[in-house]
């Protein structure tokens, strides 16, 4: 299912709309809103499972109980969806560790392109909080009709809580239906160098922490302490400290990659220049390809503290239908890098995950308008793509591709207004299949250093 997210006055965005394709960009000078758009898709869509309600009607699910009918309802998407997200919406304050009233004049929408969603059908056992087992199937009678039946033992019939059962039909319908429509989303945020460097302090700080609180007894003011630390970071950073604090433990794990894919690792040992290691009491390495140094992340360069968290995604977690996203990709790579970097990605979506970049660098977007633009039947085209070395796992279409500039551009009116007025948003940048991505803001500037410099040069005649 395709999604679309609609943002409004969200921290510098004052109105946006943009659609996830398989790999998603958005590109844009500095302080135009590129983080808070990725940040504000991340947080619900790791959330989402808090904000989502069935309506169901309590009267059917408890004649179901007592008679064994089934119940038909028709699953209202879009209502449940706009419902979730205006709870979400309410959050950003978390979301963002900012101070209260922040976001209260924001709206975040995401809206299925397909409201007659592909609901396969579902069956699942599920032990109620009262110790009973309920038995629920799922049908999918189309154009977003539902047939939902539930059992449970006779003997247990007039002991069961309505209300305990709602929520275990709750969950059972979003596994059935939304989590194969939702992406689960993996961020990288443009702190992680920072990150990876005080793995071993944060984790230390926080079993200091813990230590010290222990002796207290006070299990509330433990809780409040620990969360007012961490509500001190956006969520993605969080989550990035995290998982850097668990990296020994996802070492255990190998990846749909590291199994079918081995290839793919071996490209991204080149990009980096070697490999990781971790050992079992969570000392963390970089180990220089060809040799048998061990450097520890502090003694490594930036962009291997860079790279870490999607090696470790790649090889331990990834998974066919995930959001990788990560802010600013090509932070500390060398241009040549850069363009790997962009090769990589599309060797990920072709292998089932979609991409979200937010980014500065026109070395990743003219690399992967090269990709697009070599994946054309033209004869010429494959002796290029074999003289420069490119390869077809490489190669992307121009529909697979979202791309959006962050910039100021003149906003719809609203009411009251007579006059419409310029704000943040962003812009959809052409794709054709033939000539790749038109991004004009990277293009302005690298002409007027051309112009500069032939002025430098000439300019004397």
């Amino acid at each position: 299912m395709s999604l679309t997210v609609k943002l409004k006055n969200i921290g510098i965005i004052k109105q946006a709309e943009f659609s996830l394709g398989d790999l998603t960009i958005i590109c844009g000078e500095n302080n135009t809103g590129k983080t808070y758009a990725a940040y504000t898709l991340h947080g619900f869509l790791n959330l989402w499972r808090n904000f989502i309600n069935i309506p169901f009607d309590t009267s059917q699910i408890q004649r179901t109980l007592d008679k064994g009918v089934r119940v038909e309802f028709k699953l209202e998407t879009e209502h449940i969806f706009k419902n979730a997200c205006k709870l979400y919406t309410d959050q950003l304050e978390r979301i963002f560790a900012v101070g209260e009233g922040t976001f209260q004049n924001s709206e975040f929408y995401l809206i299925p392109e397909h409201t007659d969603l592909e609901i396969r059908n579902y069956n699942d056992r599920v032990d109620t909080s009262q110790g009973h087992t309920l038995r629920s199937s799922l049908k999918n009678q189309g154009r977003g009709k539902l047939e939902i039946e539930i059992g449970i033992d006779e003997r247990n019939k007039n002991q069961v809580d309505v209300s305990n059962v709602l929520g275990v039909l709750n969950d059972f319908i979003m596994n059935a239906v939304f989590s194969d429509s939702l992406p689960r989303p993996f961020i990288i945020s443009s702190e992680r160098t920072g990150v990876s460097i005080f793995r071993k302090e944060l984790d230390y700080a926080r079993s200091h922490l813990l230590d010290e609180l222990g002796h207290t007894g006070n299990d509330k003011g433990t809780h409040q302490l620990l969360t007012k630390a961490y509500q001190r970071y956006p969520a993605p950073i969080n989550e990035n400290i995290d998982y850097s604090r668990q990296l020994d433990n996802i070492a255990n794990s190998k990846s749909f990659i590291a199994k079918e894919h081995p290839e793919v690792l071996e490209n991204f040992i080149d990009i980096v220049g070697g490999e990781y290691a971790i050992t079992q009491n969570d000392q963390l390495y970089f180990i220089p390809k060809g040799t048998r140094t061990k450097l520890t992340m502090v003694e490594s360069s930036s962009a291997v503290r860079s790279l870490l968290d999607l090696s470790f995604y790649i090889r331990h977690i990834a998974k066919k239908g995930d959001l990788l996203m990560i802010d600013e990709p090509e932070l500390s790579l060398h241009p040549e890098n850069q363009r790997r970097i962009a090769k990589l990605f599309a060797r990920l979506i072709n292998l089932g995950i979609k991409v979200f970049i937010t980014t500065h660098s026109d070395y990743i977007v003219k690399e992967l308008n090269t990709l697009i633009m070599l994946n054309n039947d033209k004869p010429h085209l494959n002796r290029i793509a074999e003289e420069y070395g490119y390869q077809k796992s490489e190669f992307i279409k121009a529909d697979q591709v979202k791309v959006y500039v962050a910039e100021t551009a003149l906003m719809p009116l609203e009411e009251g207004q007579k006059r419409r007025k310029r704000g943040h948003t962003l812009v959809p940048a052409k794709i054709h299949p033939e000539f790749g991505i038109g991004v004009s803001s990277f293009d302005k500037t690298i002409d007027v250093m051309n112009e500069i410099q032939d002025d430098i040069v000439w300019g004397a005649e």
